[in-house]
């Protein structure tokens, strides 16, 4: 099969903002205790922070991450997480079932992010608690005032604020497994309200709305709809989250996941524009996707777990190499809408349907998908430019009408370097590109993933069993069947 892709130099989606490599920590499963904390790991650092885990983040250059969730922060008591560890109190965590030891709070959290040179993207709690304790963690997290939480932040020992920029209000509230669901517009005036009440804090932070949880919930759109009309002028973003998988073992239908991720931000987009106009504001609401990934394969496992359990294995997803093609693509899809999407939080960042992997008191590994998310973090940095691409077509399942090949181009500040992101979901058939608007640049390397066996995956006995293939250089380019490819190209 033959494909073409061209490019412009001249022709841009826009500039990405590097928000769009954001991951998320959640108090769920290992991710916090075991995962990026283990004071007796042989690793730790003076607060308990693995610097295995640290050396591994840092190598996928994660602008910010998201926290404390998710699920977990419907029914936080963010207070619990801050001063002296010996008064903090073990609390019953009714969104996973677990038991909350709050040794790690966003006192702790914001110095993590900083060593793991990232920002924290904060959520507060819109399920059990509302406006009023908004207020005032963002008073206790960037106030400079002489006042109750500012003080209450000295008193523990930080003089300085964390300067914490961006705030979720609230998490997924259209859920009914969601710990304070609302209705759509039960939301769209707790969400309003708040809002008014953090900027009057701090008039420098940015707000990002609870979108719907998916593209495929009942109240879809109409969500969206209400929350805008309620809010709009109070806020930055508005949230979209989606999780895909092949719990059917449909490789085909699965490697078509993009094209369903694509649609849901055009939708999206589209809700956003139409309030817009109704409003007649000259402002544009952009997208927040603060919860993407692969997550299907640890479902029945996490049923056998036992409730109340300190960090149980939860969510553990043991990613293959289909999975890492999928990932791939999924990041495709998210630059090519850069003009609208600024930020994107993988989900999760370790242990928990995660790029790393820890055992407790033991080793650390990589998986699959570490290395789309890493080298499109890496070298997807710069303008994202208007990539079209021509190539026949296939339906399998969901995945209806969807181009064989994809791709997206993303030029280097300084114009010297072009990285070209490239997937071929037709398994068994290569695709034979044709460039075109790629003078002056010579193709430096190709790295892909691909592989005789889609289900293969790496583990703490076989870390190295799935990586990148490193493709010899010759006057055709060729992606394989069923592959993700990253492809340099310099002047």
């Amino acid at each position: 099969m033959k494909a073409k892709i061209s490019i412009d130099t001249n022709k841009a989606i826009s500039k990405i903002d590097d928000r769009i490599y954001s991951s998320f920590i959640e108090h769920l499963g290992r991710a916090v205790y075991g995962g990026i904390y283990e004071p007796g790991h042989e690793t730790a650092d003076d607060m308990g922070f693995r610097q295995d885990v640290m050396s591994l983040i840092k190598e996928l250059k994660v602008p910010m991450v998201r926290y404390p969730g998710g699920n977990f922060v419907s029914g936080y008591n963010w207070e619990d997480g801050t001063g002296d560890k010996a008064l903090r109190p073990k609390k019953m965590e009714l969104a996973w079932n677990s038991i909350e030891t709050n040794e790690v709070g966003i006192d702790e959290f914001q110095e993590w992010a900083k060593r793991a040179e990232s920002d924290v993207m904060m959520a507060v709690n819109l399920g059990t608690r509302g406006a009023d304790d908004a207020r005032n963690i963002v008073e206790y997290c960037n106030s400079k005032t002489d006042t109750y939480y500012a003080n209450k932040r000295r008193a523990n020992g930080f003089e300085d604020p964390f300067c914490i920029k961006v705030w979720c209000l609230g998490n997924e509230m259209d859920g009914n497994w969601q710990i304070g669901t609302k209705r759509p517009v039960e939301y769209a005036r707790l969400a309003c309200e708040t809002a008014k009440l953090m900027k009057m804090v701090d008039p420098s932070i940015e707000l990002v709305a609870c979108g719907s949880s998916g593209p495929f919930v009942e109240t879809f759109g109409e969500w969206e709809e209400t929350v805008l009309r309620e809010a709009y002028e109070h806020l930055d973003y508005i949230s979209l989250h989606s999780y895909y998988g092949n719990p059917d073992d449909n490789s085909q239908e699965y490697l078509g996941s993009a094209a369903i991720m694509d649609k849901f931000i055009r939708d999206v987009i589209e809700i956003c524009d139409k309030v817009k106009a109704e409003k007649k504001s000259d402002k544009d609401i952009n997208l927040s996707f603060d919860e993407w990934n692969v997550w299907f394969h640890s479902n029945e496992q996490d049923k056998k777990q036992e409730p109340w359990q300190i960090a149980p294995p939860l969510l553990e997803d043991m990613y293959n190499l289909e999975d890492s093609i999928v990932v791939g693509d999924l990041m495709i899809t998210l630059l090519k809408h850069s003009d609208r999407v600024k930020i994107a939080c993988l989900a999760q960042l370790v242990n928990v349907i995660a790029p790393i992997m820890t055992e407790t008191g033991g080793g650390i590994w990589k998986q699959t998908i570490f290395y789309p998310f890493m080298y499109t973090s890496v070298n997807g940095r710069g303008t994202a430019l208007d990539t079209v691409v021509e190539s026949e077509s296939f339906s399998e399942g969901k995945a209806e009408n969807v181009s064989i090949v994809d791709a997206v181009a993303v030029i280097s500040e300084d114009g010297n370097t072009v990285s070209l992101f490239a997937v071929n979901r037709k398994l068994g058939e290569d695709a034979e590109l044709e460039l075109s608007g790629f003078d002056g640049y010579r193709l430096q390397s190709h790295i892909s993933m691909e592989g005789d066996d889609l289900k293969a995956g790496n583990s703490i006995t076989a870390p190295d069993n799935v990586t990148p293939v490193t493709k010899e250089i010759t006057d055709k380019v060729t992606l394989t069947g069923g592959s993700w490819n990253y492809l340099k190209f310099t002047k």
